[in-house]
């Protein structure tokens, strides 16, 4: 069996229904974000404050490739939400198991992380236009980058994984 993998927006479900995943299918879940964190011995936030996203982007494609060099099996992988934005980074992804997107409304995304401050690029006056303004362009990416596409508004999260299950 192929690793699963998650992308979409941040707030779509990739790190909760990643672990349901994993649970259903005995397979080890990872974050990459998580993955990061622990490399650089920092936050997101503080990586994003000291170094910038670009820096960021470039830590996320070295993980990538240090992941599909050692050709680990049986993983359910949670990405970042920014992690297709990069091509080579579609590419990465695709060696590295079958890529599903979690797509979801603005509204959705914007009820589910309104009150967290750990997200550096919804820091602004008027986050629910930002989350419009960037799945315009992220929207197209994800889609570009995954074999299968999944509506997740209103679905629970058992339902999408078990979806994802039968595609596997």
């Amino acid at each position: 069996m192929k690793n699963i993998i998650l992308t979409g927006y941040m707030g779509s479900g990739k790190t909760t229904i990643g672990k349901k995943l994993a649970k259903l299918t005995g397979y080890t879940f990872m974050d990459t974000d998580e993955l990061i964190e622990q490399q650089q011995g920092r936050t997101i936030s503080e990586i994003f404050a000291a170094d910038g996203e670009e820096a960021f982007r470039e830590m996320e494609t070295k993980l990538l490739e240090q992941m599909l060099e050692e050709k680990k099996e049986r993983l359910v992988i949670s990405t970042g939400g920014g992690m297709p934005l990069r091509e080579e980074n579609k590419t990465l992804l695709a060696g590295l198991g079958v890529v599903f997107y979690l797509k979801l409304e603005p509204e959705t995304v914007y009820n589910r992380i309104k009150d967290d401050t750990k997200r550096p690029l919804l820091q602004c006056d008027n986050p629910l236009a930002r989350i419009k303004e960037m799945l315009a362009v992220r929207g197209p990416v994800y889609e570009s980058a995954a074999q299968h596409i999944i509506q997740v508004d209103g679905i629970k999260q058992n339902e999408i994984a078990e979806q994802i299950i039968k595609y596997m």
